[in-house]
């Protein structure tokens, strides 16, 4: 009798720990599990062992390049058959208008919330740099590329997006040149119609089989955490963030603030809430806070957004574009880190100086995306309109770019999706009541073929 007593708990516990189990199992299996440990492993790796961290740059270095080798091209396919499936040529201008306005307010709306917060909290007063002691020597390659972006102002800027040739576009990765002859090549699909129908038909079946490859690639995603994390922890070892962390944690907050408040009334105005938004894409956002690249999950999210109830041709509109013309936490770092520059060396800055950041800003943070070392060499861009700003100061930011990359990378990747659903909401593009299930957490069936349920959370 006295062995028969532990039974009833033995068997109450049977289900509880089997439940416990499977949630573990689980996490562990899942993109954002992964991804969390390979996180926390790198951080340990590159504070206990900073030599042998070093030696595990590689991963995440191959793990962007094998994102960057696929993107151009599937841009490309994703713009035009978005245009493709839009039918005709007067939705696809009156949605291309209404995406381009929004992107401009909003990113508007982020730059000068990051130069409002550097004149309020001055994150770099009291510094006192000498500009002269900076080494710039760092910044050659980036002033360099600062340069030719800045070269020939906002005309050079325009005609920069035409390339002389369409393969070198594609072979050097240049997305917005890639998006622009993707816009004109989906237009004439348009144009010539039923002919042109297997031309259509073969973008779709490759634009699959690129969605394909990109989702084996972003099986590496925990190695290429555990890579960044661990050269990050271990090249700083928390001095960048004891020198600079004010001016970390500032954008951080800003960024957060940009999304909850700006993003978040935005989203309800088109009758959804940004927490479960964020909720449901938490996995590409764990990803692309470990890798500070929004590349890696491009198709992941466009796939969630169709899951919602997006109808396919405004998501292939508005996230490709999104991605270089609606980076709104990059835009927030621009002039927050342009003002912190000034006030560290000790320029005083006038109010038609910060205007003129304002101003050149706007254009610089279009050609973002594609650029190496794309952040310092547009803030490097933006600097050179207004000369009393030492270029050299670009060292300070340097420190913890990687740190600040980071948030970056998130807050354009919401910033994005975020634009996506309000379009589709002005356009008559989604199904609300989709929608709502999907961020509720209902099992609701695949649209269509093209849904993968691997990226649909349980």
């Amino acid at each position: 009798m006295a062995l028969e007593r532990p039974l009833p708990s033995v068997r109450a516990a049977g289900p509880r720990a089997c439940g416990i189990g499977s949630t573990v199992r689980r996490f562990v299996t899942s993109l954002f599990g992964q991804v969390l440990v390979a996180a926390v492993i790198g951080a340990v790796i590159g504070l206990l062992f900073p030599a042998f961290a070093a030696e595990l740059k590689p991963l995440s270095d191959g793990f962007i390049t094998l994102i960057k080798m696929v993107i151009a091209p599937l841009v490309f396919c994703v713009v035009v058959a978005g245009i493709a499936g839009a039918g005709e040529l007067k939705r696809v201008g009156r949605v291309g208008l209404k995406t381009i306005v929004y992107f401009e307010v909003i990113t508007t709306i982020a730059l000068v919330l990051g130069l409002v917060l550097a004149l309020v909290f001055q994150p770099g007063a009291g510094m006192n740099v000498d500009p002269a002691s900076l080494d710039a020597s760092k910044l050659a390659a980036q002033q360099e590329n600062a340069a030719e972006l800045a070269e020939g102002g906002p005309v050079g800027f325009v005609l920069g997006l035409i390339p002389s040739s369409v393969v070198g576009a594609f072979a050097e990765g240049n997305v917005l040149q890639v998006l622009l002859f993707a816009v004109l090549f989906g237009c004439g699909l348009l144009l010539v119609g039923e002919k042109a129908r297997p031309v259509g038909q073969f973008i779709e079946a490759t634009t699959e089989v690129l969605f394909k490859v990109v989702s084996l690639i972003v099986r590496l995603a925990p190695l290429g955490v555990l890579g960044a994390v661990a050269v990050t922890a271990g090249n700083s070892g928390g001095d960048a963030l004891v020198r600079l962390g004010w001016l970390v944690v500032l954008f951080y907050a800003a960024v957060v603030v940009f999304v909850v408040v700006i993003l978040g009334f935005v989203a309800k105005l088109a009758g959804f809430n940004i927490f479960k938004l964020i909720g449901y894409l938490r996995e590409e956002v764990l990803v692309v806070l470990g890798t500070a690249s929004s590349d890696s999950v491009l198709p992941q999210v466009m796939r969630k957004l169709e899951h919602m109830g997006i109808k396919k041709s405004t998501v292939g509109l508005v996230i490709p574009t999104g991605y270089s013309f609606n980076l709104d936490a990059f835009s927030i770092y621009l002039t927050l880190a342009a003002v912190f520059i000034g006030q560290a060396t000790g320029v005083p800055l006038s109010i038609g100086d910060l205007l003129v950041v304002l101003l050149v800003a706007l254009v610089t943070s279009k050609g973002a995306h594609g650029i190496p070392g794309s952040a310092i060499v547009v803030l490097a861009a933006t600097l050179a309109s207004i000369p009393t700003i030492p270029v050299a100061g670009l060292v300070l930011v340097l420190s913890v770019d990687w740190f600040m990359g980071m948030a970056r990378a998130a807050g354009n990747l919401l910033g994005n999706s975020v634009a996506t659903v309000v379009i589709a909401a002005w356009e008559g593009d989604i199904d609300k009541d989709r929608a709502a299930k999907v961020l509720d957490g209902q099992e609701v069936p695949a649209a269509g073929p093209e849904d993968e349920p691997a990226t649909v959370p349980a």
